[in-house]
């Protein structure tokens, strides 16, 4: 297949300064629901792991974004779970865009997305990340517990055939399951005018127990890829993107591969980040499961109160230069699925 004629522009930037202090919280990312229909093995013990008892329904939902604009969140990225799995996220995300929010995101294992791709890009989803950790049918139903890869790429070619802003790719490199098939994957998606992300395996949750075994850094990774990057650039963030760093391609500046460290290397300092999970529970962390319930505030419609809720959550929030993010304790005990990763 041929490259696609709409290629992610990107210039290599200016080396970043030291990140500033945040004193507020700019993105949120919106677990709608704690349900996956796959069982990957860094996230999840099993198919029987248990769900949350209730969850916000989408009135809860629309008021849960009310309030997080009220609180100057600018930008939000829904999640799960699988949040493909949630019926109304259509209606969500049209209401996301009706309050405005300047980036609209999804996370994705883009096994129900062939249909309904369309119609959330019409609803004014921006961009989407799809997860994707081999192209190896057998392999990817093993990691996956049971998921099936056609359908994953089904997904993907919908993604692109809606044209959304910006189409990722997420791959967790796990030693000795997929590090085989970095080069394949990053080939794979420039084919296809996409933007392939390697991401560690993270000591949360049930990735505590493949860290010492299968871990790859981002340092080995980049090696396995050396033919294919630009050895003179240095890895750079994209403002207001996250955790990721980006490497562009030896041969073709546009396209470019993006590593996400938290094991090797934290990414805490200069966080602007809360997540809210599908009961209404802000957390200020990904590796702590504490916070403020916005839940009661959600369901009442009081968009005020739930930016107080905000607001005590960002209080919680650890203290960038000194917590070690993923490596922390606390995060042994964090459901990477519950929280929407």
């Amino acid at each position: 297949m041929g490259v696609a004629k709409r290629l992610p522009l990107w210039a290599a930037p200016a080396p970043a300064p030291a990140p500033a202090a945040v004193t507020s919280p700019g993105s949120v990312r919106v677990s709608l629901t704690d349900r996956c229909d796959l069982a990957c093995l860094y996230c999840r013990p099993s198919r029987q792991d248990g769900y949350l008892d209730s969850r916000l329904d989408e009135a809860g939902w629309r008021s849960m974004l009310d309030g997080l604009a009220e609180a100057g969140v600018r930008r939000v990225r829904f999640t799960g779970g699988e949040p493909l799995l949630y019926r109304a996220l259509e209606e969500v995300v049209a209401h996301a865009a009706h309050l405005g929010f300047e980036d609209i995101a999804l996370t994705t294992n883009a096994t129900r997305l062939a249909e309904r791709a369309p119609a959330l890009r019409a609803a004014g989803l921006q961009r989407i990340t799809i997860s994707l950790d081999s192209l190896d049918a057998a392999r990817f139903a093993r990691l996956t517990r049971g998921g099936r890869l056609a359908g994953v790429r089904a997904g993907i070619d919908a993604a692109l055939a809606a044209s959304f802003d910006e189409v990722k790719l997420n791959c967790v490199v796990l030693r000795g399951e997929n590090d085989d098939e970095l080069e394949a994957i990053v080939r794979f998606a420039w084919a296809r005018g996409i933007v392939p992300r390697f991401l560690e395996v993270m000591a949360v949750g049930e990735g505590a127990r493949l860290v010492a075994d299968h871990l790859v850094t981002v340092r080995q990774m980049r090696e396995k890829l050396a033919m294919l990057l630009d050895p003179s650039s240095a890895l750079a963030t994209d403002p207001d993107r996250g955790p990721a760093r980006y490497l562009p391609a030896r041969h073709d500046p546009r396209l470019r591969v993006g590593f996400i460290s938290g094991t090797s290397d934290t990414f805490c300092a200069g966080c602007d980040r809360l997540r809210v999970a599908a009961d209404g529970f802000v957390r200020p962390c990904l590796s702590k499961n504490d916070g403020a319930s916005a839940r009661l505030a959600a369901e009442a419609g009081d968009a005020r109160a739930i930016a107080a809720a905000v607001g005590r959550a960002w209080e919680r929030k650890p203290d960038g230069l000194t917590w070690k993010g993923c490596t922390e304790e606390t995060a042994r005990d964090v459901s990477m699925r519950a929280v929407g990763g």
